[in-house]
């Protein structure tokens, strides 16, 4: 009995903290999102874009109609619902009946959906520039399967079409989840051009605002930020991320902040730049290489002149 008094007394405890922060509790409500359904959803896109790679294998030409036609409407079906739900949390369709809001639900849903062929075009453009730009690349099929540039890239393109729709939090669900598992961090928000290329990728984290050409490459360890969050809300809506133009690569460790930076077409940023202003087309950017030293139990000496005097695009390019 005295178990039993200790637990009423923790349950008692919870309630009152339940009260105290009712802004992080979800109780009485339908339109709670179920997480799990939705990062099945993206395992069903995938199969749907990359047939036979993932999910049902061994598809036959004669078969394929039918496979994509069922998985699509699997995907309508389960997709709909967690749509409608995340509009009950817009400002936008407060007050709603709940038949205006699955109305626009199913809109949405089929809109999202017919987006698919134009993702495909987008995503088969980025394999092609991880296998053009990766001599490391066995296969198209190996980068499909297991880089994980392209699983985030493809997410991200999934989300950001839902994004671009007004759907709140299914976007930053999907691409939160691609986060957690590769460690590239991509707001469904960005706006990213055809032949994306990210090699290795962890620790990249490319914010909200930030616009991306084509033909760009990117290294572990980027980050396209802002200069300051120090506003909070009152920046929402507002250009706080770079833009990155055509042809552009970045690489690793380096950082590139704020909305009014433009990295111009063509430019190449060294490892752990730190760049915070406009970069004009056509420009290497580097960090001077730091002495190194050496040292042994007999004896301690700076790295050799050559590799002093060595310039980073001397390995690099």
């Amino acid at each position: 009995m005295e178990k039993v008094h200790e637990i009423k007394t923790l349950v008692n405890l919870l309630l009152e903290s339940y009260e105290d922060h009712a802004e992080i509790i979800k109780v009485d409500t339908g339109d709670q999102l179920n997480r799990s359904v939705i990062i099945e959803t993206i395992d069903k896109l995938r199969a749907l874009i990359f047939p036979g790679y993932f999910g049902k294998k061994n598809i036959s030409t004669r078969s394929v109609e039918y496979y994509a036609g069922d998985l699509l409407e699997d995907i309508f079906f389960t997709l709909r619902p967690q749509i409608a739900r995340s509009l009950n949390h817009s400002e936008e369709y407060q007050g709603l009946s709940d038949e205006i809001i699955d109305a626009k639900a199913e809109e949405i849903t089929f809109a999202f959906l017919a987006k698919l062929p134009e993702i495909r075009n987008y995503l088969a453009d980025d394999v092609t520039a991880a296998f053009d730009g990766d001599p490391a690349a066995f296969s198209r099929d190996e980068i499909i399967s297991s880089y994980p540039g392209i699983y985030a890239i493809a997410v991200n393109r999934l989300a950001h079409v839902l994004y671009d729709l007004r759907v709140p939090l299914i976007p930053r669900i999907m691409t939160e989840h691609a986060h957690s598992v590769t460690g590239i961090d991509i707001h469904p928000g960005a706006s990213i051009g055809h032949h994306f290329f990210i090699d290795h990728g962890t620790g990249i984290v490319i914010g909200e605002t930030t616009t991306i050409g084509n033909f760009v490459k990117i290294y572990q360890g980027v980050t396209l930020g802002a200069l300051s969050t120090r506003g909070g809300q009152v920046l929402k809506d507002v250009k706080r991320h770079p833009t990155i133009e055509d042809h552009v690569t970045i690489y690793s460790g380096a950082s590139i902040l704020g909305g009014a930076t433009v990295v111009g077409e063509g430019v190449v940023i060294g490892s752990n730049a730190f760049v915070t202003k406009s970069v004009p087309e056509k420009t290497k950017v580097s960090v001077k290489n730091p002495e190194l030293q050496f040292k042994t139990d007999k004896q301690h000496y700076s790295e050799p002149q050559e590799f002093q005097q060595a310039e980073f695009w001397d390995w690099v390019i």
